[in-house]
């Protein structure tokens, strides 16, 4: 590395230790590099403006977001979760089995982790440690290691992110999580299973048949949002920035008009947080966006590839190295910041080595989940905490038998990439 780099990196560290936000300190650590490379501090204002403004990806971020407010603000995610609850509650544990299923179903309209544990996360932690059902601490544990799922099945606004900085085709990164996500989803209801048993946890009272067709259909403008957002991508009618528009638009207008449950200073409020959230996010790629740049004049993508090849990885080893790699990263690092920051020099090496970039996107974005239920970052253990008013050690160890599970989950995902490719090439992809 060169002397202006060296100092650009500990510019970066040094500044987000001090508790700086970390893309106020990659465009810091950024300027500070030009200057001492004797290079036009502007270029760092060009390389910010160009990339926001030009990546028309980038407004699916903030919509997905604004879906997911504006289903929490109305009745949808109760009308879906007595639909679960009529589906699998009458199980042993049926109330955990109803936490991971509305998980899955909520993932198909949200695409954010923490917007499915802020927004689902406190109904389900209420009604699972209602007259000591289930201990505080595994129901918190459970909500987050559910909300993981989010993010991988489509929508995913991880995986936009990782289209921005691979080129890859959204449409076929949300077919590619399909099968992952479900294939999590039945890891963790394996281990409920499996608790459900050793603990004796209750059966709840199964509702009577007669009534899940009316439940159904109180629950089906909800559950008809995947289908709208999807079908839209997948029928050729929008792109994945256009119907992340519809579905936003799709869920106010099941709020408000069929619903009747949204006032406007809900309203108002969910306009506020989508927009502070974004901006956060924002900040984050913008800073991305300039150090890439450092990192690209660094010629550190090349330089990394070249360090690889002389290791001789063949493309199954590289995709365990790169597992270990987020994984470690994922204790310390938000998920954002990996996909902007790291992901962008592991991929010239894994184009190089023939890796699909549909089948390491789902990889990566499934390490990065990950990370944000293993200590001590751990941003949902986080939230669950807050949540749920337990301490963080004993939602740790509840969590753990369900990371265990998912890390099994990861490591098929990663050893047969056609549980990831079967799906994009059923529908013309041709990678």
């Amino acid at each position: 590395m060169s002397t202006p780099f060296s100092l650009a990196i500990l510019a970066i560290v040094t500044l987000s230790l001090l508790g700086l936000p970390i893309g106020h300190a990659m465009i810091a650590g950024s300027i500070l590099y030009l200057l001492v490379a004797g290079q036009d501090l502007s270029i760092a204002a060009e390389q910010l403006l160009n990339g926001m403004y030009t990546n028309y990806v980038i407004l699916a971020v903030p919509l997905f977001i604004l879906a997911a407010e504006l289903m929490n603000i109305g009745s949808m995610t109760e009308r879906l979760l007595r639909f679960c609850d009529a589906l699998v509650g009458r199980f042993r544990g049926g109330l955990a089995h109803v936490n991971i299923v509305q998980s899955v179903i909520f993932a198909g309209m949200s695409g954010s982790a923490i917007a499915d544990a802020a927004g689902t996360g406190r109904m389900m932690q209420a009604m699972m440690t209602k007259d000591g059902k289930y201990p505080p601490a595994f129901a918190a544990a459970l909500t987050a290691a559910s909300s993981v799922i989010g993010p991988i099945i489509p929508p995913s606004i991880p995986m936009v992110i990782y289209a921005l900085v691979s080129d890859a085709s959204i449409g076929f990164l949300f077919l590619g999580g399909v099968i992952p996500g479900l294939l999590m989803a039945l890891a963790q209801m394996t281990i409920v299973a499996s608790e459900a048993k050793r603990r004796d946890f209750p059966v709840e009272p199964p509702i009577p048949l007669r009534q899940l067709p009316g439940i159904t259909w109180r629950a089906f403008p909800a559950l008809m949002m995947p289908v709208v957002l999807l079908g839209g991508i997948y029928g050729g009618a929008t792109t994945p920035t256009e119907a992340a528009a519809v579905a936003a638009a799709y869920a106010l207008a099941v709020s408000v008009l069929l619903y009747r449950s949204v006032s406007f200073r809900a309203f108002y409020g969910s306009l506020a947080y989508s927009a502070r959230t974004t901006a956060s996010i924002g900040m984050l790629i913008a800073g991305a966006l300039v150090f890439n740049y450092v990192v690209t004049i660094e010629n550190i993508p090349d330089s990394l590839r070249m360090l690889l090849a002389g290791w001789n990885l063949s493309p199954l080893g590289f995709l365990i190295l790169v597992n270990v790699l987020l994984l470690i990263l994922g204790c310390l690092l938000e998920g954002t910041a990996i996909l902007l920051i790291v992901v962008p020099v592991l991929i010239p090496t894994a184009k190089a080595l023939g890796i699909d970039m549909v089948h390491f996107g789902v990889v990566v974005v499934v390490n990065i989940m990950l990370g944000l239920i293993t200590p001590p970052y751990g941003l949902l253990l986080f939230i669950m905490t807050n949540i749920a008013e337990v301490p963080l050690r004993l939602i740790v160890r509840e969590c753990m038998p369900f990371l265990g599970a998912m890390l099994v989950a990861l490591a098929l995902i990663t050893f047969f990439p056609s549980l990831v490719l079967w799906l994009p090439r059923l529908m013309g992809y041709q990678g």
